[in-house]
């Protein structure tokens, strides 16, 4: 299929299944609600937002000197501000078409610092493969730390004092079953290797393997910052939800705990949908629910926390388009 269609054909449907998903969360609301809606989210205090913003943009950023930190072993050490408006062109370019921000933010910054394209996106792929550990990492810690609630949630009932002391046995059931699951999986991935479909699964597992090792080229001395960047990088991501809390009063009275749950489902959200929209709202929604948060005031939570984000990524790499060229005239392409 021609590279141009396929493309067409991936905005199209993320894009479809997002709208699709926004009307799907409002279509049922009643007038009353969604005036409620509207004054939630016209009532939210905006300048509470900005420190949101702040922490995000901070996170950006520490991703740029991350990514730096990835590519020095190579031989290339780019300035820090080129790596900062490829990172941010990267986010740019994903919420215009899926996928598409890894490749140009490897272009953009090979383009004015002269490193291959091909070992950035070597070091592309290892940063791929950290962030799905640690957000594997944010999630075991999220379930692990409100086990009560996933407990009372998968049951559909509340759990009294003498199951809560039983949830950490259940925790160990699930670790036992997702070990044999695990053993099974790799049982079914050896005996048909042959298959189309386990190639490809087998060749994605060995990307994000050989992303991960790439670590290891890392120098000694670099590797604490390294590993700092990414503790500060999710904390920040963290922190900004946290944050917004404070924007709205439906969910001001929420803490770390929730803060966490929504940074785990939010960035799974944004998987699924181009740029997350449609699916972002509902999970968060959904998620709210389980603090006592009514649907409604969920919903315009959601749409803040997914306006702020998508905002920040459009205005700032909108500039970082524009200053990119502007602020590399002196190097040749």
């Amino acid at each position: 299929m021609n590279k141009t269609v396929s493309l067409a054909l991936q905005y199209i449907v993320f894009l479809g299944l997002g709208l699709f998903l926004i009307w799907w969360s409002i279509h049922n609301l009643s007038e009353d609600d969604m005036h409620r809606l509207t004054d939630a989210l016209g009532g939210a205090d905006y300048i509470l937002i900005l420190p949101a913003m702040i922490m995000l943009l901070l996170s950006h950023y520490s991703r740029a000197l991350r990514w730096r930190i990835l590519m020095q072993p190579l031989g290339f050490e780019p300035s820090k501000r080129n790596t900062f408006f490829a990172v941010m062109l990267g986010y740019f370019f994903n919420l215009l078409v899926p996928r598409m921000g890894e490749v140009m933010k490897c272009t953009m910054l090979a383009k004015y610092e002269h490193t291959p394209v091909d070992k950035l996106i070597g070091t592309m792929v290892a940063e791929r493969a950290l962030d799905v550990i640690c957000l594997a990492l944010v999630i075991g810690l999220s379930l692990l730390l409100q086990m009560d609630m996933v407990t009372t949630f998968l049951s559909g009932a509340d759990v009294s004092s003498e199951g809560q002391s039983g949830n950490w046995w259940r925790l160990l059931g699930l670790v036992v079953l997702a070990l044999a699951g695990a053993w099974i999986l790799r049982m079914l991935m050896t005996r048909y290797r042959h298959l189309n479909i386990v190639r490809r699964i087998r060749s994605i597992a060995s990307g994000i393997w050989q992303g991960l090792t790439s670590v290891r080229h890392i120098e000694k001395s670099r590797l604490p910052v390294f590993i700092l960047h990414t503790i500060f990088i999710w904390t920040m991501y963290l922190l900004s939800i946290r944050m917004g809390f404070y924007a709205m009063s439906a969910v001001a009275g929420l803490g770390m705990s929730a803060a966490l749950t929504i940074l785990s489902v939010g960035s799974l959200a944004m998987i699924i949908t181009q740029g997350g929209i449609g699916a972002y709202q509902i999970v968060v929604q959904r998620s709210l629910v389980l603090y006592g948060i009514p649907e409604v005031g969920g919903l315009a939570f959601g749409w803040l926390l997914w306006a702020f984000q998508t905002g920040l990524v459009l205005v700032v790499g909108l500039m970082c388009l524009i200053l990119l060229p502007v602020m590399n005239k002196k190097r040749k392409p």
